[in-house]
């Protein structure tokens, strides 16, 4: 078994803290649910802007790596490299995703995009959401 995140029901939510999974949607907004609780709420479209976790990539020197690859290597790396806080000052950011993360642009990669992917990596594996994903056989 591989460990390969999937983080395609995962959603970011402007003025909530946290991931949610979307569970449906409407014209007006997103029906979602909290990781943990499994508390179903209402997101309006006119209140907060949505970001699915699936879309987001890390620059690289060459181009960019999605978000489940990142996760993935931090994940991989937990018993060698300890989770830095999210509130931790910008070089100790850095120097972590130095460790789990070698090639990433050190020129585009934003301090707040460090504390954004390390915040939804401990939020996420505190709650139990990060998965394994079988990867599917190879035709013979």
């Amino acid at each position: 078994m591989i460990f390969m995140l999937s983080l395609e029901k995962m959603v970011a939510v402007s003025g909530k803290s946290g991931v949610f999974c979307m569970v449906g949607n409407r014209k007006d907004g997103l029906i979602l649910e909290e990781y943990g609780t499994g508390k179903r709420f209402f997101a309006p479209s006119r209140l907060h802007q949505f970001t699915p976790l699936e879309g987001i990539s890390i620059y690289n020197q060459e181009d960019a790596t999605p978000l489940a690859e990142v996760f993935t290597s931090m994940h991989a790396k937990l018993a060698d490299t300890p989770l830095v806080s999210d509130k931790a000052e910008g070089a100790a950011l850095k120097a972590y995703f130095e460790a789990v993360m070698p090639d990433y642009d050190r020129e585009r990669v934003q301090v707040s995009d460090m504390r954004k992917a390390v915040k939804w990596f401990v939020y996420l594996l505190e709650r139990g959401a990060l998965k394994e994903k079988e990867e599917a056989p190879a035709e013979q």
